[in-house]
This record gives structure tokens, C-alpha cells and sequence, in this order.
């Protein structure tokens, strides 16, 4: 019974969020509905689908590119939010770097590079578990740093997990550091 009840309610959630598409058809097509859960979901998707289309042209994507820099990067923490979600979805050319900050005891803290500087100093985050991707920001040396061979999303897993997973991280070799664009 409670699935059902779930079901009719995503159900409606999923019209409610399709009368807008619906809008643009005339109102006789969608009268008497005995599915209205379904043909929004066919709407949302179809709707997706077209949006995808449009946004692989070139001039789209680069007028989107435009509306980002000029627009969006100026909202407080949408680049940060941009720069962990795509690490997370495209994890091999993420900018963020999973990462150990090396203690003179032979310890460490596990961190995100987040930005490297150009210089022999990067700006880390110090993640609080099991809120991987919230704690406190470091600017620390290069030195001091000690980057591991996993995903982020491997990675913040670990985190999330109270730490059980980041042996897993550090077992591994660390991948060579391109030293030569600094």
C-alpha cells in the first residue's frame, strides 16, 4: 500500500512538473488521462531529449559558455560546486585531486587539492566525516603533499565511510605529478 501511495505521488510530482510542456500542446490532447503519471514522464523526457539535441550545437554551447563566465561564476559557490561535481562525474580530468597532507610524525591528513597555486603552495580542503566534501580550507606546501592514485568519488566514499576504504587509496602507487606547467 505505502509503495502505491509513493507511486501516485511521484506520479503527480512528475505532472506537476510537466504542465509546462504540456502548455505548449492544445488542451484537447491531454484531456481524460488515465496515465497522466506516464505521459509526463514521456513529456519530460521527450523535452529532455530535445534540449540535449539543441544544446550540441556549437553556437548553443558557447553562448552557454558565455552566460557561465559572465553570469553564473559571479553566484557565491557555484564554481566550487561546478568544480566537485565535475571531478566527481569526470574524475580522470578533474582539477581536484584526492590527497594526503604529509605531518612531520609520519602521519596525515586526508585532503582535496583544490587549487594549485603555480607556485610551491596549493589550497586544500580538510575533510570533515562523514560530510566529505565539507571541513576547513589549508594553503599548505607542495611538499607536503602526498596525491593517491583513486577517484574522487572512490575517495569521498572512504571519507564518508569514516575512513574504512582510504587504505585502499594509499596501497596504491601515486601517479606521476606533471611538474613541468608549474
Amino acid at each position: 500500500m505505502l509503495l502505491w501511495i509513493g507511486l501516485r505521488e511521484i506520479g503527480g510530482l512528475l505532472a506537476t512538473m510537466a504542465e509546462p510542456i504540456a502548455d505548449m500542446f492544445p488542451s484537447e490532447y491531454f484531456d481524460d488521462l488515465k496515465w497522466p503519471g506516464v505521459v509526463a514522464m514521456l513529456l519530460i523526457v521527450g523535452a529532455s531529449f530535445v534540449i540535449g539535441l539543441v544544446a550540441m550545437l556549437n553556437f548553443v554551447a558557447n553562448l552557454a559558455q558565455k552566460f557561465e563566465t559572465a553570469i553564473l561564476f559571479r553566484i557565491p559557490m557555484y564554481k566550487m560546486l561546478k568544480i566537485i561535481s565535475s571531478s566527481l562525474v569526470r574524475s580522470e580530468t578533474s582539477d581536484v585531486k584526492p590527497a594526503i597532507v604529509k605531518s612531520a610524525d609520519g602521519g596525515g591528513d586526508p585532503c582535496y587539492v583544490m587549487e594549485d597555486h603555480g607556485t610551491d603552495l596549493a589550497t586544500v580542503l580538510l575533510p570533515w566525516s562523514p560530510a566529505s566534501f565539507a571541513g576547513s580550507i589549508k594553503v599548505v606546501p607542495k611538499s607536503q603533499l602526498e596525491y593517491l592514485h583513486c577517484s574522487i568519488d572512490e575517495y569521498s566514499r572512504s571519507l564518508s565511510f569514516m575512513g574504512v576504504g582510504v587504505e585502499d587509496c594509499l596501497s596504491r602507487p601515486a601517479p606521476a605529478v606533471d611538474q613541468s606547467h608549474e
